[in-house]
């Protein structure tokens, strides 16, 4: 899953959610209970798409695909060229 888990996880824990000891958030812990909002969702699709070169369509914002960093690593994955 190359560069992105990382890049992901650096913009999420810092501008997103507050994470007093980001070491310890797994990539399974839920974002959405951590505090990951509606605005912050927007942000973390338009971050996504401008660093790795993808398109998020809005037909599949859903829970699921942003519910953790293992998630939302796979749907980036699964539109990547």
């Amino acid at each position: 899953m190359s560069d992105i888990r990382p890049r992901l996880r650096a913009f999420v824990l810092e501008e997103l959610i507050y994470c007093e000891n980001p070491d310890v958030f797994s990539n399974e812990q839920d974002l959405l209970e951590a505090g990951l909002d509606s605005l912050g969702i927007m942000r973390l699709i338009m971050f996504a798409e401008r660093e790795f070169g993808v398109t998020l369509p809005d037909t599949e914002i859903e829970p699921e695909m942003v519910r953790n960093f293992n998630a939302l690593t796979r749907w980036i994955e699964s539109h990547r060229q």
